[in-house]
């Protein structure tokens, strides 16, 4: 059974669901920026909701919603919000992406998701297969769908926050340009200075923009951080 993750101010319990904590989500929790003072959240595909935790410590947003499909993981979830000193802030519905876009009439100032993907090849046959591996696997939520239900539910004026893959990124903006939406913000995230870099952060708005690029390695070496990577941690990680 897998332990409740412990941060700073919370703790997420994480038995219940396919995708425990990750880099990825923390990544995108604690970099997704608030300047704007967002006074309504969405997390798309929330999981253990992590980031919509991390982003009800980081600001005063009075709604922060979240989505998940998976029972499991919407009822860990669930737990994880009423547990939280944000409980009263914190709301996740139960529904598939496309369902909720469709039904809802409720615009977000932030919109943030940790999409699922599956980086390999994996055999849907296989009984071997994980719930792990099917939560990466993004059927659930292709970019095309992803792109145009945050469109649909970002305010005019809002930002839609996304960590995908590298090599993935010219993709993903070909569909958020088919939705109207535009990079505003784009990290590259690199593990160390000696490896290619394996995520992108972005940030889109309806607005066309300069778009402001920049790079954050996350370990100088095994276990030895970057201070760029500990400044933007600080506050949530214990042993940062």
């Amino acid at each position: 059974m897998s332990k409740p993750f412990k941060f700073k101010e919370f703790t997420v319990a994480q038995d219940q669901c396919a995708m425990k904590i990750g880099t990825d989500g923390v990544l995108l929790g604690a970099w997704a920026p608030i300047a704007n003072f967002p006074n309504s959240i969405l997390d798309i595909g929330t999981g253990t909701g992590v980031i919509a935790l991390m982003l009800a410590q980081r600001c005063d947003a009075e709604i922060i919603d979240a989505l998940e499909l998976d029972d499991n993981a919407y009822e860990q979830a669930v737990a994880n919000f009423e547990n939280s000193p944000w409980g009263d802030r914190l709301f996740c519905y139960h529904a598939h992406l496309y369902e909720f876009a469709t039904e809802i009439e409720d615009k977000y100032d932030l919109i943030v998701c940790n999409p699922p993907f599956f980086e390999g090849v994996t055999n849907p046959d296989d009984e071997k297969n994980t719930a792990r591996e099917k939560a990466r696997f993004e059927e659930s939520m292709p970019f095309e769908l992803l792109a145009a239900s945050a469109s649909h539910l970002l305010n005019p004026e809002g930002l839609f926050c996304v960590i995908i893959p590298k090599l993935r990124e010219t993709e993903f903006l070909e569909y958020a340009n088919q939705a109207g939406l535009h990079p505003t913000q784009i990290t590259t995230v690199k593990g160390n200075v000696n490896v290619s870099a394996k995520r992108s952060l972005i940030a889109l708005t309806k607005t066309t923009t300069e778009c402001v690029h920049t790079t954050l390695t996350i370990e100088i070496e095994r276990h030895i951080y970057t201070k760029e990577y500990q400044d933007l941690v600080k506050d949530f990680y214990l042993k940062m």
